[in-house]
């Protein structure tokens, strides 16, 4: 901006000199210089900012058509420090927009895929065991009552499959709706513990329930709380082959810390940032011997993030899993 400065500096001077004339021939001529000169310095803030606008498309254009394009890229003139700023805010609000986007299209696709797999196996069984019992295994004493019970298992599986999917859905898109308030946490757990009595008895093994101080009182929906502490104990019963498995309800400051510990066969700890992902599953061949739809954590997890908690997991191989979540008092 040298020359816009001297220009300024030489019209200030020759504005000086109407004080000391009262010619009107210097006075016509100094105002025609002066006008020369208010014309050149226009024209050239006009060309510099010219010049600031060029640059400014151009950086637009770049980040346009080049998507690596980085914030430390882009570089203007000293005097649009504040548009420089904007411009390196909107390229990194657009990166970042942009590899959102790409995870969510990625998600969905192996979402699909999976949803995918998991419908076929169950269509395909159940397709099978009919078809063998239409061919005449229907008339076959021996086998025919087998057949059904394996179709109506798959059915069920089925069944609970598209379930979980419902709710999960309705979950991420908000259609849920939560219904909070008090309950006794003691009159909570001890029906849904009665629940896997059966199970519990065939692979013989306990489930304590173990609370600080009875008639505890939390905030929460029970219904979709009663998802959580099923999926929960569902899995140590799972994975649990002997000892016991262990309930907690530990009184914080303000929440009540409640925990379902196994002594099951415990998680590698590269899959414990992975578990509660949709169809995730840490043995897959292990999974399909004990059933589930792989959506369970996944429901547990934005259930608990609705009630402003977190789901926490501690696991060691082959000494047992924890699963923890805080409950407001």
């Amino acid at each position: 901006m040298f020359w816009a400065e001297f220009l300024v500096i030489v019209g200030v001077l020759l504005s000086s000199i109407f004080v000391f004339t009262d010619d009107p021939v210097t006075l016509f001529s100094m105002f025609i210089i002066q006008l020369a000169l208010l014309f050149f310095l226009f024209y050239y803030i006009g060309k510099v900012r010219d010049v600031d606008i060029t640059e400014i498309a151009n950086i637009i254009r770049s980040i346009r058509l080049n998507s690596s394009m980085k914030a430390e890229d882009i570089q203007l003139n000293p005097t649009l420090g504040l548009v420089e700023v904007e411009l390196k805010e909107t390229l990194v609000k657009i990166q970042a927009d942009i590899n959102y986007l790409t995870k969510l299209e990625r998600m969905r696709t192996e979402f699909l895929a999976n949803v995918s797999h998991e419908l076929k196996t169950p269509i395909f069984a159940i397709t099978g065991y009919l078809e063998t019992l239409e061919a005449g295994a229907v008339n076959d004493p021996k086998v025919n009552a087998h057949f059904l019970n394996k179709a109506i298992q798959h059915t069920e599986n089925l069944s609970s499959l598209l379930n979980d999917l419902i709710d999960l859905s309705m979950i991420e898109t908000g259609e849920m709706r939560m219904s909070f308030r008090y309950f006794n946490l003691d009159e909570f757990i001890n029906p849904i513990i009665a629940e896997f009595s059966e199970f519990l008895e065939k692979k013989r093994i306990k489930l304590l329930y173990l609370p600080e101080k009875p008639g505890l009182l939390v905030y929460g929906d029970k219904k979709r709380l009663k998802q959580v502490m099923s999926n929960l104990i569902s899995n140590a019963i799972k994975y649990t082959e002997q000892g016991n498995i262990k309930i907690y309800a530990i009184v914080m400051a303000r929440d009540v810390k409640i925990v379902v510990a196994d002594s099951g066969i415990g998680i590698d700890p590269d899959d414990q940032m992975r578990i509660f992902e949709r169809f995730y599953r840490v043995d897959k061949a292990r999974s399909k011997e004990i059933g589930g739809t792989g959506l369970g954590l996944a429901i547990v997890k934005h259930i608990i993030d609705a009630h402003g908690s977190k789901i926490e997991v501690k696991s060691e191989l082959n000494k047992g899993s924890e699963f923890s979540f805080a409950l407001k008092m």
